[in-house]
């Protein structure tokens, strides 16, 4: 067993090497902080999860100089094909040749290439090291933390970023551990290969009147496969058993099976995991840690898609350490100013598309002309914040209208 202590305390410890995590990584990093992340995992690892990106999360991915060209399923998507609950499809496409407003990139390649991008900005990140428990130290008017691990090492750090989801044993150990959570999503995923239908290179959204809020999908990855699942919402009286019957049925839809093509084949388990979106109730910070991604439950409440929001979360933390003097207040402020407008305008309009024919006067206001296509498309894949109309301090003038990433 090995007892290691550092003698003097390193600048970060960030616990989880995801999207989160990583991101803060390399931030930290490149500004000359030094850096240990620490993951109980081996990467590559894979993690359950759609695999869509949306345009918040190419940005951030851009900002930290992230070259999609290393991720060998990465497929750049130029449209999307919603199908409202009245069985009308649409199409909404996204500008053509200003970059790229929306992608699919398998987690277990994405993850290890963020892996990859940490290290190459001189972060030092160490696989199968399990979190434990931390301590922290207030002395001579300074503070650090000591994060102990099972192995036996411990590390002393002056901040800590805790990027360990949504059950995050960080927050556990340091007794702001929610008993019981579950998230407000819940999700269902495979991949399949085989696909001869249109999905091959269309991203689908179904909004399957039985799901709703909820929806189904299927989004194209470049080695031939796709991501096909479906997301809920909470609601206390679906169990896991009944996702499984509702997977079953989703696939013997006519419209999903014509989509997929008559000989799709399901590759490897199909997964299911919970999705923590609700950002505005959860510990942003305490004394000199900080909580990103599914550990500050930072997801996308309308959609469940919560890459964009860890990336960012991750970025803003680091920020905030670069930044210096009050890091918490700096950090939660920069949280709030960032995500909770748009939170809660996720739930509330989550709570119109319960309803079957909210959800098809949407679709059918989308699809009025091009330029509602294009606009909700570039909505819904997050070009703008979601509620920057109502944040005025957000206002900009190329609203709609800003080049994608990369």
């Amino acid at each position: 067993m090995s007892t290691h202590h550092d003698i003097a305390p390193i600048d970060v410890l960030i616990i989880g090497a995801g999207p989160a995590g990583t991101a803060a990584a390399t931030r930290l990093a490149r500004a000359g902080r030094s850096v240990v992340v620490a993951d109980k995992a081996d990467f590559p690892r894979d993690k359950c999860c759609g695999d869509g990106l949306t345009t918040l999360a190419l940005r951030m991915l851009e900002k930290i100089d992230f070259d999609p060209g290393v991720v060998a399923s990465w497929q750049s998507v130029d449209s999307a094909w919603l199908r409202s609950p009245s069985g009308r499809e649409v199409e909404l496409p996204l500008p053509r040749g200003r970059g790229q407003y929306a992608a699919v990139a398998a987690r277990l390649q994405l993850d290890n290439e963020l892996v990859k991008h940490a290290r190459a900005a001189g972060a030092d990140v160490r696989e199968q090291l399990e979190f434990s428990r931390i301590d922290l130290n207030f002395t001579a008017g300074s503070r650090a933390a000591t994060v102990h691990f099972t192995n036996g090492e411990a590390l002393t750090a002056r901040h800590v970023i805790a990027a360990d989801g949504m059950w995050s044993p960080v927050r556990k150990a340091m007794g702001l551990g929610d008993s019981g959570y579950l998230g407000e999503w819940h999700a269902f995923r495979q991949y399949a290969d085989n696909v001869t239908g249109p999905a091959a290179h269309r991203l689908y959204v179904w909004f399957e009147p039985d799901l709703l809020p909820g929806y189904a999908w299927s989004f194209p990855l470049a080695d031939g496969r796709v991501n096909i699942g479906f997301g809920i919402l909470r609601d206390g009286k679906r169990r896991v058993q009944d996702m499984k019957k509702e997977w079953a049925d989703l696939l013997a839809r006519r419209h999903i099976v014509d989509a997929l093509g008559p000989g799709f084949r399901l590759v490897d388990r199909h997964t299911a995991w919970p999705i923590p979106a609700g950002v505005t109730d959860a510990v942003l910070a305490t004394g000199n840690v900080l909580f990103v991604g599914d550990a500050a439950r930072a997801t996308d409440a309308l959609t469940g898609e919560g890459i964009g929001q860890a990336l960012e979360t991750g970025i803003l933390a680091a920020e905030a350490i670069i930044a210096g003097g009050d890091v918490t207040a700096t950090y939660e402020t920069s949280v709030r100013r960032q995500l909770f407008a748009d939170h809660r305008m996720s739930i509330a309009l989550g709570q119109l598309l319960r309803s079957t024919v909210v959800t098809r006067g949407a679709i059918r206001l989308a699809a009025t002309n091009n330029w509602t296509r294009t606009n909700f498309a570039r909505w819904m894949f997050e070009d703008e914040p979601r509620a920057v109309v109502f944040t005025p301090r957000r206002w900009h003038r190329r609203f709609l209208d800003r080049d994608g990433a990369y």
